[in-house]
């Protein structure tokens, strides 16, 4: 039997992959330490979970609206209001199934196949973006993001890519991998050339939006005249520690009908009991102490993984201003190991040392003159890091030429 090309070409996400061949080898016994998945790996707080359960003792078990519970809309609306900067309708918002699949949902309500419609996109970036775009029989055009602009990209390079053929301008702020951060005056950067192009959405991803650790949080929605362009995309996974629950949330008045019309056509509707959860993670203070306490120690151990990987001969590594990963650049010590690039250096660094990450190839293509890069999430114990970081350190030192 055929299986379509479109399926064949799909790209996927290389952390899973890498976290199946990780548990492979801790069930073979071997002492792994893992920084390759990015979820908090704290218990999602009690008030939440008492949610739930309460949910389920309600009978809230149905199929809702697909474009979700009213509660939740306006609880979203009111927490993108006072976090954003920007007044949002509860009428405007869509619940889906976590934060991924508006991803797809945006560019399939904005690009048709074979009419030429681009999409650019960060690179590196969030691997589900060139994926979707590809499935979705639109042009990938990427955005290279640079080391000495912290991982932002040249606003002249998104002068020259954009153009009449641009149909969506991904951004991604906390970013994955890299952990930059974009400021507001580079978002008013980007709004100035967005708006010469009216037919260029914005798709704004926003789910390390709680995980800005040395500034306030901007999005580009809060710009002048850009909210009406711009889908805000975030979820609970992150921000709450609540990646099994499945649901995120976006907001766009001209958008909002066509994205449900795609959550109808695909999962029907978020699921019910979780999205109880969520108001109570939304509107309830004791929720938000969480936050902000989870959020102090991953300032912490971002600045412990990063002062330790700097001590390991030839890594370079940026202090990130949010998310929960480092992306070290690790060109030297690739020469110093005879490694070919950053995958090769990785998987010995796994074999050799037990310790998982993940390289610059699972997150897009190399951009030249940015060498070779590793990306780690610390979003595991401050044990585990500075035994992993040890475990690294000792290994390049007892064997660079």
């Amino acid at each position: 039997m055929e299986i379509s090309k479109r399926t064949q070409q799909l790209g996927t996400e290389n952390a899973f992959v890498v976290l199946g061949e990780v548990n492979k080898m801790l069930a073979e016994g071997k002492d792994i330490i893992s920084f390759c998945i990015g979820q908090p790996d704290f218990r999602t707080p009690e008030p939440i979970n008492n949610a739930a359960i309460k949910a389920i003792n309600d009978g809230k078990s149905t199929y809702t609206a697909s474009q979700g519970i009213p509660e939740l809309r306006k609880a979203v609306a009111d927490y993108y209001t006072r976090s954003r900067g920007v007044s949002f309708d509860p009428e405007h918002i869509v619940i889906g199934c976590g934060g991924k699949p508006f991803i797809h949902h945006t560019i399939a309500s904005v690009t048709d196949e074979s009419q030429g419609h681009e999409v650019i996109y960060p690179n590196p970036g969030y691997p589900i973006y060139s994926a979707q775009i590809l499935a979705q029989g639109a042009k990938p055009v990427p955005l290279p993001l640079l080391e000495d602009k912290k991982y932002n990209f040249n606003i002249d390079d998104l002068k020259r890519k954009i153009n009449d053929n641009t149909r969506l301008l991904i951004l991604n702020s906390p970013q994955n991998p890299t952990g930059g951060v974009l400021s507001k005056d580079e978002l008013y950067e980007i709004a100035e050339v967005v708006k010469q192009f009216p037919k260029c959405w914005v798709y704004s991803d926003e789910v390390y939006s709680e995980l800005v650790f040395d500034e306030q949080f901007q999005s580009i929605a809060a710009v002048p005249g850009m909210k009406e362009k711009t889908v805000v995309a975030d979820c609970c996974s992150k921000t709450f520690a609540m990646p099994g629950w499945r649901i995120g949330y976006a907001a766009n008045e001209k958008l909002t009908p066509h994205i449900t019309k795609w959550v109808t056509n695909t999962a029907s509707c978020a699921p019910h009991l979780c999205q109880w959860a969520v108001v109570e993670a939304l509107n309830h203070e004791k929720s938000w102490e969480e936050v902000r306490r989870m959020g102090g120690i991953f300032k912490e151990r971002r600045d412990i993984i990063v002062d330790l990987l700097n001590q390991v001969p030839g890594f370079k590594c940026l202090r990130p201003g949010g998310a929960f990963y480092v992306w070290p650049n690790v060109s030297e010590t690739c020469e110093m190991l005879g490694c070919k690039n950053s995958e090769e250096l990785r998987e010995r660094i796994l074999k050799e040392v037990g310790v998982a990450c993940l390289s610059d190839i699972h997150f897009g293509n190399y951009n030249e003159g940015e060498g070779q890069h590793l990306r780690f999430s610390y979003a595991t114990s401050t044990e585990h890091i500075k035994e992993g970081m040890i475990r690294i350190k000792k290994w390049v030192e007892d064997n660079k030429n």
